[in-house]
């Protein structure tokens, strides 16, 4: 599961933890703080060292975990994972935007092109080199992951633990369809409502369904998504195909673009 021991020389040592942003909107930082009954026992079993959302401090130089949030859109993000990857035993990725590019990567297809016709010579400095979208695990091997936009916050302190202290869990592949089911939630394909259940991994516990509203696919493509089944059956309930494959451009862009 990549955790590392707690354990160092038979001396116990708090893990030290590093929490970096890339292009984003934070909104899944800010979840972590909506933690609030475990906030004080989540800091008291690691030193966070740095924080981006709210330090303007230099990242140290050694650590052992390290939280990204955001997709990699530039050559200077590119460099900082990598050099990330380097130095923690341990990399999560949290939210749509660091696990699948997410809404960032909506933009993918010809960013760079379209960056040019706009600015000219003129590209902002701060936006530095740009790159077309990708998430984090497009560049660096990722540990562990916490999905959905935003995140949520019981789910990223599950994934922390299971970082600190290790765990055999394996990552859920099924459809959020079989929630469904399981919830006996009455399907929105029924009432020709589209809804991307049927290919979007499961995991965030249908919260969106069971509150009765179609799921958008913030969780990303389940490897047991089958594309081709899911417009055959749009096509069964009466739900327009082409609207079924642009929803599924808002968090998977990147990953269409390399099935």
């Amino acid at each position: 599961m990549g955790a590392f021991s707690l354990i160092t020389d038979s001396e116990r040592r708090v893990p030290r933890v590093v929490v970096v942003g890339l292009a984003s909107c934070f909104g899944c930082q800010l979840q972590i703080t909506n933690a609030e009954p475990y906030l004080t026992q989540i800091l008291g079993q690691i030193d966070l060292q740095y924080w981006q959302l709210v330090t303007s401090e230099d990242m140290p130089d050694s650590y052992d975990v390290a939280i990204i949030e955001g997709a990699v859109t530039t050559r200077e993000s590119e460099e900082t994972v990598r050099a990330v990857r380097e130095k923690a035993a341990h990399v999560m990725a949290i939210g749509a935007c660091a696990v699948t590019a997410g809404v960032t990567g909506m933009a993918a297809p010809g960013l760079v092109g379209r960056a040019a016709e706009v600015y000219g010579d003129a590209t902002p400095d701060a936006s530095g080199e740009l790159i077309e979208p990708r998430p984090v695990s497009a560049v660096i091997d990722v540990d562990s992951e916490v999905r959905c936009c935003p995140i949520d916050p019981l789910d990223f302190v599950a994934a922390l633990q299971r970082a600190l202290f290790g765990s055999n869990r394996s990552p859920e592949t099924r459809t959020l369809c079989s929630d469904c089911k399981r919830n006996e939630t009455e399907c929105f394909f029924n009432a020709g409502t589209l809804c991307l259940g049927l290919v979007t991994r499961a995991g965030c516990g249908a919260r969106c369904v069971n509150l009765g509203r179609p799921c958008n696919g913030c969780a990303g493509l389940s490897p047991d998504a089958n594309l081709k089944a899911a417009r055959a059956a749009c096509e069964t309930y009466g739900v327009s195909v082409s609207d079924f494959d642009k929803a599924l451009e808002m968090f998977n862009q990147v990953n269409l673009m390399e099935t």
